[in-house]
């Protein structure tokens, strides 16, 4: 089965113990980096999954904290001897950017760089994302302040499916976009345009019967000034007034099943 390691938790401002939000999906046949909180490099080398066997990398939008450590993990990739191809997906509006900022750094004059091939994904409901031996990925358009990803993750091992939504303001493509899904990754940064709260969360996830809701990209500096107190009973509390399933709030290195 199908696993997410979490290598960052916190929304735009991380600490020392949360970074910013970016995961790993594993599969049995390889694994697939989404966003690039920080330097993915070293949280990969500390979540002990080997730089090498990302082949994949999913942007959900040009946001710092979510490409922030984009051309840092390239070139460290470089640098450490890859030498495979590595795929990069995501908006237009994202990977233009990003050759942008990629073009500032001169990257086109690093010596024997390995392959790095461009998908763009195309706006709008249950667009391919990627298709592969472990997943089945499909992006939904979130409202947020630029154009944003949310993602449908099929484990096709297990039937199972995992929905991401990525930073956004409740919008009805992510409540088409959860419909069915097991489980669901939910940012709770705090209602408000652009965003969402835990309390929308549960909302999601009564809504579309998930069996488990994972909260992500939260305010890890109030989080921790009251850790496992009122600021978790808050976050847990409310999204449970709608959900009656499991509630977690997840942490940087935690891992669970699809």
């Amino acid at each position: 089965m199908a696993s997410v390691k979490i290598l960052g938790s916190a929304y735009a401002t991380p600490n020392t113990q949360h970074e910013n939000t970016h995961f790993v999906l594993q599969g049995s046949h390889g694994n697939i980096l989404v966003d690039c909180g920080a330097n993915p490099t070293v949280r990969l080398e500390q979540a002990g999954i080997s730089f090498d066997s990302i082949e994949h990398v999913i942007f959900t939008h040009f946001h710092p904290d979510h490409v922030g450590g984009a051309p840092l993990m390239l070139m460290s990739m470089w640098l450490m001897g890859r030498t495979k191809p590595l795929n990069i997906y995501g908006l237009e509006h994202c990977l233009n950017n990003l050759q942008q900022l990629m073009g500032m750094y001169s990257w086109n004059m690093w010596p024997k760089f390995y392959e790095v091939n461009w998908h763009v994904v195309p706006d709008g409901d249950d667009q391919l994302v990627y298709a592969g031996e472990d997943f089945h990925i499909t992006g939904w358009p979130a409202t947020h302040f630029v154009p944003t990803l949310a993602l449908r993750i099929r484990d096709k091992s297990a039937g199972r499916v995992l929905a991401y939504t990525c930073d956004g303001s409740p919008c009805e493509s992510l409540n088409r976009m959860a419909v069915g899904a097991n489980t669901l990754l939910h940012e709770a940064a705090g209602e408000g345009f652009g965003h969402s709260s835990a309390l929308q969360a549960g909302q999601l996830a009564g809504r579309v019967g998930a069996e488990a809701l994972y909260l992500i990209h939260y305010d890890v500096h109030q989080r921790d000034q009251h850790f496992g107190g009122s600021s978790d009973r808050d976050m847990i509390g409310s999204a449970r007034q709608n959900f009656s399933g499991r509630v977690e709030i997840v942490e940087d290195f935690a891992e669970f099943e699809i």
